[in-house]
């Protein structure tokens, strides 16, 4: 008997912890990818400042997954999706008994959707360290997770350089719980890096944050102009990766609509999961595991059996700030952070929890 086919759209960081949970089932999985490998939109700081460490941790190539060796894994872009006919466009006609909708979102330089091979990617890390290594200023504008750890993470980097930390409110970190910003302003003081409270940078309309820029900047809040040798710029514009999609499934933003077992609403046998599903205003799949839930509904949607509902979370979490040289900080909802010494980082975090536990086993390099 044929084995149904379950095809996950997107190999991301919660495209491919869904498709190593459905690996175990009595399934068929077929994996489509822009990326020739895992290349995580996680940690955008030790990304710029340390790509050698980042890559280490957040850049592994789809055969060193122990769980996807007996899943087909396509490198192509995603052009097309026909609801009618079951199938996805991705280089070839791909039929599906589900899909399983991950690809994501676009959000400024480093979470692009478009096609890369290895060379690709290596060469785009490459240019954006040497970008920050040349600059003897270093201006961050941005008050989410990746702009904060940017900030630390170059200021430790280069001590010698001049950091700045813009953001439009009073404090950065609006959607994590205030601890966290307590937290982080203390370390980024620490490191030198100057704070810049309510500077709102002033754009041109269809701004496009998709590089790594210059100075100055000016503010719509009407501080003078910042200069800098190089801004970075992570304001949060986010644009989901669904132009291969019909209307028919996405919200009014562009997001995919999904209900509360992360069903699309009028598409039997599709779902959707991570920062491109409009499951809350967070959307906060992409961070609070519902992979394990997905894949369990995924195949009691096969056997005709119940569904479980996703509940989202009203505030971030997890790691904002990178590691550091005393280790890395985990924060829980309720701002409290855990630190893992710098020493079990490596001996038991990496190879333990996320390669052995999370990701259920990762080949050597």
């Amino acid at each position: 008997m044929t084995r149904p086919r379950v095809v996950v759209a997107g190999l991301g960081d919660s495209g491919l912890l869904t498709a190593i949970h459905l690996a175990r089932a009595d399934v068929d999985v077929v994996g489509v990818s822009s990326k020739p490998g895992l290349v995580s939109g996680q940690e955008l700081g030790l990304r710029l400042a340390r790509p050698v460490d980042w890559a280490r941790d957040y850049r592994i190539g789809f055969d060193r997954f122990r769980r996807l060796d007996g899943a087909e894994v396509v490198h192509a872009e995603l052009t097309g999706l026909d609801l009618a006919e079951r199938t996805v466009l991705a280089g070839r006609p791909i039929t599906y008994d589900v899909l399983v909708i991950a690809t994501g979102v676009s959000n400024g330089f480093w979470r692009r959707p478009a096609f890369q091979t290895d060379a690709d990617v290596s060469a785009a890390l490459a240019s954006d360290h040497a970008r920050l290594a040349a600059a003897d200023s270093v201006l961050v504008v941005g008050g989410g997770a990746a702009a904060v750890s940017t900030a630390l993470q170059v200021a430790t980097r280069w001590p010698e350089r001049a950091v700045s930390l813009a953001f439009p409110g009073e404090r950065a970190l609006p959607r994590h719980h205030p601890r966290v910003w307590s937290v982080a302003r203390r370390r980024l003081l620490r490191a030198g890096v100057e704070l810049l409270p309510g500077h709102r940078a002033d754009l041109a309309p269809g701004f496009a944050a998709d590089a790594i820029g210059t100075g100055p900047v000016a503010w719509s809040t009407g501080q003078p102009p910042t200069p800098a040798d190089a801004v970075v710029w992570a304001i949060g514009r986010v644009r989901p990766n669904t132009g291969w999609l019909p209307p028919e499934v996405l919200d009014e933003d562009g997001f995919v609509a999904v209900g509360p077992t992360l069903e699309v609403p009028g598409a039997p046998g599709v779902f959707a999961i991570g920062d491109v599903a409009a499951t809350d205003p967070l959307r906060t799949s992409a961070r609070n595991r519902a992979d394990g839930l997905l894949a369990r509904n995924v195949v009691a949607h096969l056997a005709g059996q119940p569904l479980a509902s996703y509940r989202g979370r009203e505030t971030r979490w997890g790691s904002v700030l990178g590691p550091e040289a005393d280790g890395l900080r985990v924060f829980a909802p309720s701002g409290h952070p855990f630190r893992f010494p710098a020493w079990s980082v490596r001996r038991v975090l990496q190879p333990w929890i996320v390669r052995r536990g999370i990701y259920r086993g990762v080949r050597r390099s």
